[in-house]
This record gives C-alpha cells, sequence and structure tokens, in this order.
C-alpha cells in the first residue's frame, strides 16, 4: 500500500499543474513563445503522470489482468496523444495539433478527474469523506 502512495502523491504532483496549465493554454494566444514553452512543460508533466498511473493498480471497479482498470484508458490516451500532437504541431499540422490537445484536456483532465470523485477513491475521501 506505501508503493501506491507513494504513486498516487507523485501522480497528484504532476497531474494538478497540468490543470491548471491545460486551461491557460487553451484560453490564450497560441504559438507565442510562452504558449510553446508552457505547452512543452504540461506535455512533459502528462507524459509523467500517464506513465505513473500505469504502475497504479485500480483500486475501484473491474480490472483487467488483476491491475489495469478503466481509467488506464485514459493513461494510454495520453501517452498516444502527446507525442502526436507534438509531432503534428512539428508538421504545422496546427488544427490537427489543436484538436489532440483539447480532447486531451478533456478526456485525461476533466473526464479522468471527474472519475476520481467517486466513493472508494482518494480524493472523494478527501472532499467528501
Amino acid at each position: 500500500m506505501q508503493a501506491y502512495n507513494t504513486l498516487m502523491y507523485l501522480h497528484l504532483v504532476t497531474i494538478i499543474p497540468c490543470v491548471f496549465l491545460g486551461a491557460y493554454l487553451l484560453m490564450v494566444k497560441k504559438g507565442t513563445q510562452i504558449h510553446k514553452f508552457l505547452g512543452r512543460i504540461y506535455m512533459v508533466l502528462m507524459l509523467i503522470t500517464a506513465i505513473i498511473t500505469l504502475f497504479m493498480q485500480a483500486q475501484v471497479g473491474p480490472r483487467i489482468f488483476n491491475h489495469f482498470g478503466f481509467l488506464h484508458l485514459f493513461s494510454v490516451l495520453t501517452i498516444y496523444s502527446v507525442p502526436t500532437a507534438y509531432i503534428a504541431i512539428k508538421k504545422g499540422q496546427v488544427n490537427k495539433h489543436k484538436w489532440k490537445m483539447i480532447l486531451l484536456y478533456f478526456g485525461a483532465i476533466v473526464i479522468a478527474g471527474a472519475f476520481t470523485f467517486v466513493p472508494g477513491r482518494y480524493l472523494y475521501e478527501v472532499f467528501f469523506g
């Protein structure tokens, strides 16, 4: 359980800045130096957090291989979306990059984040327990 708690706290340390960075990046002017700089930080943090979650055993709901749960699909989404969005912007495919980043934010942060507030999960206990 100690290993899980360590991973959970590492996950929180990497994902919480992404909640705010991602929202900021979606609202500000695109293509500026600050957008590019913060965008790289956001992408790295998202990849780190997705990798961390792969080592966290599902605590709620059904599990595959007695480890992976529904929320792990968002980890796979992130590990796929971040590099492909980066490649898209490097190729000048601005619209493709834009939609990947929007879907990543709403899928991996908003939707997955909402699931962290269901009974039995840590954040539910913190806020409602």
